[in-house]
């Protein structure tokens, strides 16, 4: 049978369309680490400028900033125009918010504060189709963006990530990584340094977070499930794939306009001559 090339990732075989792979999980195969962008800021234009750039994944964040659900699905249909994944971070263990952000064809969720095994039995349910879990049938978008086989392989392509940000979500660490069917746990170093009594930061985290991160990622790899995690600098973060860390994001789109145009207007403003003034 001879297979053509279409979209990214799909496969044409006299018109069936097979399921776009999630390259998350082809990295993660091949040992490599997926190198995540955040993306803040409300709008498909930027999001499609910054999948353009090569990220292996972009996380629309709908649990902090300014994005909401009719924002989300324009940005992830600009996502959709390369072969970088995309990702939602939920706001909350909701099976609302879950099974929307699938249906509009994202190949990967966050969830925020996970912090039993129950916690993650109930995560895993609302992204599975039965009778692996609970998820409602209508991918509205994921039809669209995987193919129309995704009902039969959504529950092996879509990737799940626990959110491990507080004291009782590490003290029940091994029961969430044991928990059948969660593919991932992702660190958000700032929240989980607040519940340690730690300043809340994402690089230069105090001892007490420093530990916790580190026995994150060998507990990941004991019970052979990804690990992911928040970064503010790209030095922090490839110390964390040495640990282990195989998802790592590195700044966001807001961020990343903040710094460029420091970084501009800082060159300028030095090199300007005495007699000349610049207007801002």
């Amino acid at each position: 049978m001879a297979f053509t090339k279409s979209d990214p990732g799909i496969i044409r075989a006299k018109g069936i369309r097979i399921m776009r792979a999630n390259r998350l999980r082809q990295i993660w195969a091949s040992g490599g680490a997926a190198v995540n962008g955040w993306l803040a800021v409300p709008n498909g234009f930027s999001a499609e400028t910054m999948a353009h750039q090569g990220w292996d994944s972009l996380t629309v964040d709908l649990q902090h900033g300014v994005v909401d659900y009719q924002a989300a699905v324009p940005m992830l249909t600009a996502i959709s125009t390369t072969e970088t994944v995309p990702v939602v971070r939920v706001p909350w263990l909701d099976p609302v918010y879950l099974m929307k952000v699938l249906d509009a064809g994202a190949y990967g969720v966050i969830c925020p504060m996970v912090n039993t095994r129950e916690d993650a039995e109930r995560l895993v349910a609302y992204t599975r189709y039965p009778p692996h879990g609970t998820r409602s049938f209508g991918p509205i978008r994921g039809f669209l963006y995987g193919g129309q086989d995704y009902p039969e392989r959504a529950n092996d392509t879509v990737v799940v990530f626990a959110m491990i940000e507080t004291r009782e979500g590490l003290d029940n660490l091994e029961d969430i990584l044991s928990t059948p069917g969660l593919d991932a746990v992702y660190v958000g170093p700032s929240d989980l340094s607040l519940a340690l009594g730690c300043r809340p930061t994402f690089d230069d985290v105090d001892p007490p977070a420093a530990e916790a991160i580190a026995h994150v990622a060998a507990k990941a790899k004991e019970y052979g499930k990804i690990c992911g995690i928040h970064n503010g600098s790209v030095e922090v973060a490839l110390k964390r794939v040495e640990m282990g860390y195989q998802f790592v994001t590195v700044s966001s789109d807001a961020r990343l306009m903040a710094s460029g145009s420091q970084a501009i207007l800082s060159t300028m403003r030095a090199a300007k001559p005495a007699s000349q003034t610049f207007s801002y």
